[in-house]
């Protein structure tokens, strides 16, 4: 006997041990890991918060756009945040609050009246304000490759009522048991026995959580008592609130797209659009439903069967004395109450894109992904929607076939902030994006930076410099020659320079390039921003080379900004989890190009778009707002380009096709219609420099170049950096002239 029994000893000895080691480890990785997996949280990205004041530009229908897609219901009487009443141009409202880095915007009423597309009344309760900020639309988050999002949320701030109905249902005897219920393991066994295979659990809150936090949903004995053993090691070492809050912020209810919604919070937002702690007993119900079976009783999809399932839960709210079976009734009879209005979040994966991207090169993933960080974007609601549609109707206005693509971006005049992002056009497809990946020639676009090179040189090149635009040949590599040609297949002759520039011609165009040396055109183009490969080859000048959208607006934006090379930026700050600034990303700028040369280009800009190849923008644009910009055709029509800005927006569109076929279209005929239906609809400010120290206006002869007198045939003021101006002049002298030029009321010191 005693020789049988050691074996038998060995064996039990060596299973304890075993057993005590699987303690030890599952006891180590709950102790080590629980409390960092309740505070795993995505980045949340935020759209810039509206802005109002006295003053404040905002149409009626815009201010009515931010306050859908932020979720704001329409009522009749206000009652509670998150609610909105309209009266034509009378808006009350009654705003959620927000915290704001350093800064808390508190909940409160308020009236803003509109006219004439401004804030000409804003007040509140207690009289009125000043300034105030709407809660900004959160646009996305940055979640981890499982795509779990979640709103933490405190234990003592979910309604009481809620809290009971979840452990009615789902665990009556949570704070009684060790982790686990035997009641529940015996029925749950029962039914595994009938079926032959593990089909039930008899799973407790705290059985429920450690499965979701760390086991697989595979159904099998080995994970079950795993399972078992975590939930009373848990039970052990951390308190029941402490679970049950860990349970409320975690469970599964749903999913909108690859993001999953997790805890009651979230689901409150998402499926109610309204706070937790602003639940109805019928919303609690619904949610409490819901954790059976998420996809089964989806009310956004089974609206009958989850009703059904809601009723169920308020029938054993009241049988559990939670609430009373009046309440019941009434709560049965109510409807679902879900959030109906556009969901925004997630939608616009063009301008999510770029965030990211400027994100990574100062953040790790991991960071990003559980950190709960709050990101602040230059993103603009109201400018996104109107370039989504100036982008679907003109494109469905030349391109019936659905094969024309296009890209826009579009940035803050005064900081280089990118404010809407276009990636192609499906406008919110989450697809290859345009706007920052697809390179392409740029066309007339880089001749600006042509142009600028001889303007920085002012003893050789002014505005009213003669150009050859005649026919060149240049030898290249393998007995290869370069012959451009203009648009019209036609030679000009001798042309003034600023009128090159704005009629876009090749040859004038390619042969002063050539004169002013190759690798001081790429030099100028690096100090307007441009970091990727430039290829130093005479068709340059032109154009040769590979940019994408997002490079052109950095290259504009620097002449946009006087020639200051500001760097684009779509985030403002990002805060912790805490409400502190972890990382500002304050306006950067340096000056890397003449401010003189700059305001000269600026002038031939000006002229592109009153007398040259932007003139059909004036089709859409009021003829009172001044912008500046350039048109870019490449070859056989492949890409049509767009550049330019008025006083407080700058924008660039591409069009063409992504298998590099021809388009049938120019600059003017393409790109310039997206970007001018946009800029008709969105600017409110034109252009207006004011003319650099330095500097004097002076009356030329628009055929020759010479100075000649104000009011002579041909004469128009130009602007000269001091002592360059020509020294000939014609035979004219002054005549009176009632119609000053239009450049000199702009380009002058009159408009500060």
């Amino acid at each position: 006997m005693p020789r049988t029994r050691r074996p038998l000893l060995k064996i039990f000895v060596t299973l304890l041990v075993a057993f005590g080691l699987v303690l030890v480890y599952l006891d180590a990785k709950i102790t080590s890991t629980f409390t960092d997996k309740m505070w795993e949280l995505p980045a949340k990205v935020y759209a810039r918060p509206l802005e109002l004041f006295v003053g404040a530009r905002v149409a009626p229908d815009d201010l009515a756009y931010e306050l859908e897609v932020l979720g704001y219901r329409k009522v009749s009487r206000l009652n509670n945040p998150g609610q909105v009443s309209r009266q034509g141009n009378r808006f009350e409202m009654f705003t959620r609050g927000f915290d704001f880095p350093g800064e808390r915007e508190s909940a409160r009423r308020v009236q803003v009246d509109l006219n004439s597309g401004r804030v000409v009344n804003l007040r509140g309760g207690s009289g009125n304000i000043d300034l105030m900020r709407l809660d900004p639309v959160q646009i996305g988050g940055i979640y981890p490759s499982h795509g779990e999002d979640r709103i933490l949320v405190r234990l003592e701030d979910v309604p009481d009522t809620l809290r009971l109905g979840l452990l009615a249902v789902e665990d009556q005897n949570f704070y009684d048991h060790w982790g686990f219920s035997i009641s529940g393991i015996l029925r749950a066994a029962f039914s595994n026995l009938r079926s032959g295979s593990v089909v039930a659990g008899g799973s407790t809150i705290t059985q429920q959580l450690v499965k979701n936090y760390y086991l697989t949903p595979e159904r099998t004995y080995i994970r079950k008592l795993t399972e078992l053993l975590m939930s009373v090691l848990l039970d052990f070492h951390y308190p029941k609130d402490q679970i049950l809050e860990s349970y409320i912020n975690e469970v599964y209810l749903g999913q909108e797209g690859p993001r999953a919604i997790h805890g009651l919070a979230l689901a409150a937002r998402h499926y109610f659009d309204t706070p937790i702690e602003q639940l109805g007993l019928h919303q609690q119900a619904l949610l409490v439903g819901m954790i059976k079976g998420p996809s089964l009783y989806n009310p956004l999809r089974n609206p009958e069967r989850a009703t059904e399932r809601r009723n169920l839960v308020l029938d054993v709210m009241a049988d559990q004395q939670v609430i009373s079976p009046e309440q019941a009734t009434v709560a049965q009879a109510m409807p679902l109450g879900l959030n109906n209005t556009s969901r925004i979040r997630d939608s616009f994966p063009a301008y999510l894109d770029l965030v990211r991207r400027q994100l990574r090169r100062d953040y790790a993933e991991e960071v990003l992904t559980k950190r709960g960080l709050n990101i602040f974007t230059s993103f603009d609601p109201v400018l996104q929607r109107q370039v989504e549609r100036s982008t679907s109707e003109i494109l469905g206005q030349l391109d019936k076939s659905g094969e024309l693509q296009s890209a826009t971006v579009v940035t803050r005049f005064d900081t280089g902030e990118v404010a809407a992002v276009v990636g192609g056009r499906k406008v919110r497809y989450a697809g290859f994006n345009r706007a920052l990946d697809a390179r392409r020639p740029a066309g007339s676009l880089l001749k600006p930076a042509v142009y600028l090179t001889a303007l920085e040189q002012p003893r050789r090149y002014t505005l009213a410099s003669p150009l050859s635009d005649t026919g060149l040949s240049v030898a290249g590599p393998n007995n290869s020659v370069w012959e451009p040609s203009n648009f019209d297949r036609q030679e000009h002759g001798e042309v003034l320079l600023f009128n090159a520039l704005a009629k876009s011609y090749n040859l004038a165009t390619a042969r002063l390039g050539m004169e002013l040396g190759l690798e001081n055109v790429v030099d100028t183009l690096r100090r307007l921003g441009l970091d990727g490969e430039i290829p130093e080859v005479p068709a340059l000048t032109l154009g040769a080379g590979a940019y994408s959208p997002i490079d052109m607006a950095t290259m504009y934006q620097s002449i946009a900004a006087g020639g200051f090379r500001m760097p684009l930026r779509s985030i403002r700050e990002v805060v912790d989890a805490d409400g502190e600034v972890e990382r500002p990303y304050p306006l950067e700028y340096d000056r890397t190009v003449s401010q003189q040369a700059v305001y000269l280009l600026l002038y031939a800009m000006g002229d592109v778009m009153r007398e040259g190849t932007g003139r059909g923008a004036y089709r859409y644009l009021p003829q009172d707002l001044t912008v500046a910009g350039k048109t870019g055709t490449t070859n056989d029509g492949r890409d049509s380009w767009f550049a330019g800005f008025s006083g407080d927006l700058l924008a660039v569109t591409w069009i063409g096709r992504d298998d590099n076929g021809g388009t049938g279209l120019t600059g003017s005929s393409g790109a310039l219609k997206v970007w001018a239906h946009f800029m008709a609809r969105s600017s409110q400010k034109s252009l207006a420099y004011r003319m650099p120290d330095g500097m004097e206006l002076h009356s030329i002869d628009t055929t020759s170049g010479l100075l000649t007198g104000e009011g002579c045939p041909d004469a128009r003021l130009v602007p000269f950096i001091e002592g360059s101006e020509p020294h000939r002049r014609t035979n004219c002298t002054s005549r009176p002239n009632r119609i000053k030029d239009w450049f000199q009321s702009i380009f002058s010191g009159d408009n500060g």
